[in-house]
């Protein structure tokens, strides 16, 4: 009983991880970040990339960019090697609901000047209908 137990919280475990667009991003708030990447984490369930951003007075912030799944954005153009450390990228997104500098990447333009989808068709957030 011990071991089907903790099999049915190791498998809840995944689910209870994902989440909608809904649930942490507002769409109230768009986002258009200009900065250069300073990590890239390709992997399930979603890719996550961090940019440095300076502001007006010159500070710079790093913001956590959460985008689709890995397979997702392969079917959108994306390869492993298409975004890495230096780059300099341009980002449009939703910006978390806790406040913190944290988005939801819907668009990003590349280096080599091409504008990747960044976020999942399914995900409900907005302009999902649209695919």
């Amino acid at each position: 009983m011990k071991t089907l137990f903790a099999g049915l919280i190791v498998c809840a475990i995944p689910i209870l991880a994902h989440h909608s667009f809904e649930a942490e991003y507002d769409y109230k708030q768009p986002v258009t970040l200009k900065g250069t990447v300073t990590k890239v984490e390709w992997m399930n369930p979603h890719v996550y990339y961090y940019v440095d951003v300076k502001d007006e007075k010159g500070a710079v912030t790093n913001w956590a960019v959460e985008a689709g799944a890995p397979n997702g954005l392969y079917r959108q153009g994306w390869r492993k090697e298409s975004l890495k450390a230096g780059d300099t990228v341009t980002v449009q997104g939703f910006r978390a609901k806790a406040g913190d500098h944290h988005i939801n990447g819907r668009a990003v333009t590349l280096p080599d000047g091409r504008r990747v989808f960044g976020g999942s068709a399914d995900d409900g957030g907005p302009a999902a209908q649209r695919n």
